[in-house]
């Protein structure tokens, strides 16, 4: 039997089209075609990685510490990318299901859309951790993340320091993605009491569909457009949507304060030229291998103690919150490029 003879066969119930975009070569949809198995170790666990895209560097970076963290403890993974395509994303998590996963650890591309994930793997006896971001509206087991009302808090608190008067525009991530509410609610905790005393006008107030730096950009266009380029700082929610915010600015010849997230090498380029403010910095070695080790635990039947519950809209999801961490240009040194998330060639 040849090599697509096999192939095919492990399909399942999956269209064609949907097998070709979630096993194909193409790195930026999921892992090659000798990935996949026709048979399994039974004595390993064997864990799902399901993700909403590789087409951001970040992701890489989660992937290849998961993936290594699995197989150091002698477990066998498999990744599967969606390209941001919630009917893909749905279908790669059925494949791994289908293979036997003993665990199925999801990076939402839509927060409440991958419910349907939850209830396909709780219906095989298969327990969903949700990763960096939260599936809402669903029985998740466990949830990962960073405390992303404390990035958005970290967020306001920098911009403070720089400017704590006048016109504020806030660019969001996709309301679709939780992170992104959660981070609009850190950052407005902050600035509330400077908004009731009337030093700070919040003039635009947006989300970001798809967390796109395009649609950033134009976002941006059309708060300079209402206000007359009436603007003093800018929160936007994350390091893409920034960059699309900073276009924006430079094409209008205003310069004020931009926040970030992610740690992005652009985003660190601009801190470091200045055009950006801050950005936040979510170690990924530390949840990668944190959410590895929770999921060969889950995987042994073993139950993961937590300090922290996540409410999604149905449940109070069991959680692992880690800390962010700002980053400015007095200590880009002293962190990103400490941990070699960031080297001095990237920022050449």
């Amino acid at each position: 039997m040849n090599q697509w003879m096999k192939s095919t066969l492990l399909i399942g119930a999956c269209s064609l089209l949907t097998f070709l975009t979630a096993c194909s070569s193409n790195e930026n949809a999921s892992n090659s075609n000798e990935k996949i198995k026709l048979s399994l170790d039974d004595s390993k666990v064997y864990v799902g990685f399901s993700l909403d895209t590789l087409a951001e560097d970040r992701w890489y970076k989660d992937k290849e510490m998961f993936e290594s963290t699995i197989e150091e403890m002698g477990g066998e993974v498999k990744t599967l990318a969606a390209n941001g395509v919630d009917s893909v994303q749905i279908k790669q998590a059925e494949l791994l299901i289908e293979e036997g996963v003993d665990v199925l650890v999801v990076v939402p591309h839509n927060a409440d859309v991958s419910s349907e994930i939850v209830e396909m793997a709780h219906k095989a006896n298969v327990k969903v951790i949700s990763y960096d971001r939260l599936i809402t509206n669903a029985d998740v087991d466990y949830y990962i993340s960073y405390d992303n009302k404390k990035a958005g808090m970290l967020q306001a608190e920098a911009l403070l320091k720089e400017v704590n008067e006048g016109n504020f525009a806030y660019i969001g991530g996709a309301e679709s993605d939780n992170n992104a509410v959660l981070l609009r609610e850190g950052a407005m905790e902050v600035l509330q009491p400077y908004i009731d005393k009337g030093k700070i006008k919040i003039v635009y107030d947006k989300y970001t569909d798809e967390w796109k730096p395009k649609i950033a950009e134009e976002n941006m266009k059309e708060a300079i457009k209402a206000t007359g380029k009436k603007i003093n700082a800018v929160i936007a929610a994350n390091d893409g949507t920034a960059g699309g915010v900073i276009h924006a600015l430079k094409e209008n010849k205003i310069s004020v304060p931009v926040t970030g997230q992610d740690a992005e090498v652009d985003a660190i380029k601009r801190i470091k030229t200045g055009t950006q403010t801050m950005t936040v910095y979510k170690p990924i070695n530390d949840i990668a291998k944190q959410a590895a080790e929770m999921a060969m635990q889950v995987g042994n039947h073993k139950d993961i103690e937590t300090k922290h519950t996540v409410n999604n809209g149905k449940i109070d999801v069991p959680s692992v919150l880690l800390d962010p961490i700002t980053v400015t240009a007095k200590n880009i040194d002293k962190t990103v490029m400490k941990d070699g998330f960031i080297t001095k060639e990237d920022l050449q």
